[in-house]
């Protein structure tokens, strides 16, 4: 189940999602659901239409099924997404 603490482990497609700070200020309280994810960008569908947002620089707040609000710094999810789930499911598990 995704939690605060394993979120970096799990797919975050789907997720709604609000970028909290962001090198640029256009960006900042832009809030929609994730539709994609590639190695640099967190693809947004918003209410004005899709918003491609780099992940670097970039601070997130993820809303989890649970409800839960988790604050994301996107520096650390600056990965390939298959990447980026095995690399915290290794760190996890030793």
């Amino acid at each position: 189940m995704i939690s605060s603490q394993n979120v970096l482990s799990h797919e975050v497609i789907g997720l709604n999602i609000l970028v909290s700070g962001a090198a640029n200020p256009s960006h900042r309280g832009l809030s929609g659901r994730i539709i994609d994810e590639t190695k640099n960008l967190l693809v947004i569908e918003t209410c004005r239409g899709v918003k491609r947002i780099p992940k670097m620089h970039t601070t997130f707040q993820v809303m989890l099924p649970s409800r839960e609000l988790v604050e994301i710094d996107g520096s650390v999810m600056v990965l390939a997404p298959e990447k980026r789930i095995n690399l915290h499911e290794k760190k996890r598990i030793t």
